[in-house]
């Protein structure tokens, strides 16, 4: 064989071996995670806080595809508007999977449009991490395998803000819990039904006396008969679960019809932003109370684990830059920035270490074995999921929410006392709008 045919066929050789590795090195740089974000950017949920939600997940998703990716994956983020309705909610869900070829779902803050996606995702056998949503009807009973929630769940809500009047009772409303009057009032979606029933709940332990227990849509262009109805009932304390502007409508008749009680308890949504809030109600807003995981904002830096900080000054200036000038940094951000964070550098990167790839079996293995202690993400709880066959699998056991006071534009944590910040101011101090003293 002569020189040149043995030149020609190295060369040959080489030249394939080159081909094969330029595809061998296009093939690894094209593994990526196409991760579908469902929130409602139009419509009334998108005030009542989901807006905020897509912010913060937007803000964690964009850092880590700034950063190149997880493992050698990259990250593409495909966004999609449920318009504050269920039905576009599901339809987006599949039209995502089966389409768009996404690899999960992350997002969704309205409970009414999470219990059905969570059932439809099951069924397709993809993956859903849920940043929001709290009814506990999506996970109760279902025994979902793909579907996973870091987040608080809405009994847990209920309950909390119970436990913060009933221990507060005697020293701040001079009553024992059996002569407390309390009125549970909320949107009749699943939201609102399942944080009432932890307000139910959380009445029947304490002993209080429930004078009115109501839900209303959220959608009533007129609560004013809900309003003639707490008049009736008196109650000392109103607990009220809503988004907006049902929350805004509420208030002003209630303003309009005198009526009058001693504390005021939301529990999240609507009440999570303050703004709006401040927007509908003015200074009336002052000294009312929400039920939420805590800001990220307001954690305490040295309860956390010490990568957490930074991360969490990243958000606040990212979030500053979309909207500036805010007097309140809303939960709803940090909430879905955390969450979303969780899902990044827990479940992404074992998945695919330890699990080889991306594929919903793959993240569902790898969400399973999360064991974070309380104080290892921003929200400042642990992270941990119930497993199959458990009443609540999917459902991160070790989350809880707080409980927050508005005064003078700024919000302050008041209860579980592990949290607080300052003592919360009760009753309603006399002079204010609504205050029965």
């Amino acid at each position: 064989m002569s020189k040149s045919m043995v030149a020609r066929l190295v060369g040959g050789a080489m030249a394939v071996a080159a081909a094969f590795g330029f595809a061998a090195s296009a093939a690894a740089q094209e593994k990526k995670i196409k991760i579908g974000v469902i929130y409602d950017l139009t419509g009334p949920l998108a005030g009542g806080g989901s807006e905020l939600q897509y912010i913060g997940a937007k803000i964690m998703l964009d850092n880590f595809i700034k950063q190149g990716g997880v493992e050698g994956y990259k990250i593409e983020a495909v966004y999609a508007d449920a318009q504050s309705k269920p039905d576009v909610a599901i339809n987006e869900a599949v039209r995502l999977i089966e389409q768009e070829k996404v690899n999960m779902l992350l997002g969704f803050f309205s409970s009414a449009q999470c219990v059905p996606v969570a059932a439809r995702v099951e069924q397709l056998k993809n993956f859903m991490w849920i940043t929001t949503c709290i009814s506990s009807a999506v996970l109760e009973n279902k025994n979902l395998k793909y579907v996973f929630r870091p987040q608080a769940s809405g009994n847990q809500f209920g309950m909390m803000t119970m436990d913060f009047v009933e221990q507060n009772a005697k020293a701040k409303f001079g009553k024992e819990p059996k002569d407390l009057r309390v009125a549970i009032v909320h949107e009749d979606g699943s939201y609102g039904v399942d944080v009432s029933k932890g307000n139910e709940a959380g009445a029947k332990k304490a002993g209080f006396n429930v004078v009115l227990k109501e839900g209303y849509s959220a959608t009533a262009p007129d609560l004013s008969a809900l309003v003639t109805k707490l008049k009736r009932a008196r109650p000392d304390v109103v607990f009220h679960t809503g988004y907006n502007p049902d929350i805004t409508l509420l208030l002003r008749q209630a303003r309009e019809q005198g009526l009058k009680f001693q504390a005021l308890i939301g529990h999240g949504a609507g009440y999570g932003v303050y703004e709006k809030l401040k927007e509908g109600l003015g200074n009336d807003v002052n000294y009312f109370f929400n039920t939420d995981p805590i800001s990220i904002w307001l954690t305490n830096p040295k309860t956390l684990d010490p990568k957490l900080p930074p991360v969490i000054k990243m958000v606040g200036e990212e979030f500053d830059k979309v909207k500036p000038g805010v007097a309140i940094r809303s939960a709803h951000v940090g909430m879905a920035a955390s969450n979303t964070y969780l899902f990044l550098t827990e479940v992404l990167p074992r998945a695919i270490k330890k699990y080889g790839g991306v594929d919903p079996d793959a993240l569902r293995k790898a969400a399973l074995e999360v064991d974070i202690p309380e104080g290892g993400t921003m929200l400042g709880f642990g992270a941990k999921f119930f497993g199959e066959g458990a009443p609540m699998a999917g459902q991160n056991e070790r989350s809880f929410p707080v409980v927050i006071q508005y005064i003078d534009d700024k919000s302050y944590v008041v209860w579980p006392k592990s949290q607080a910040q300052r003592e919360a101011v009760l009753p309603l101090p006399a002079g204010t709008t609504y205050s029965s003293k």
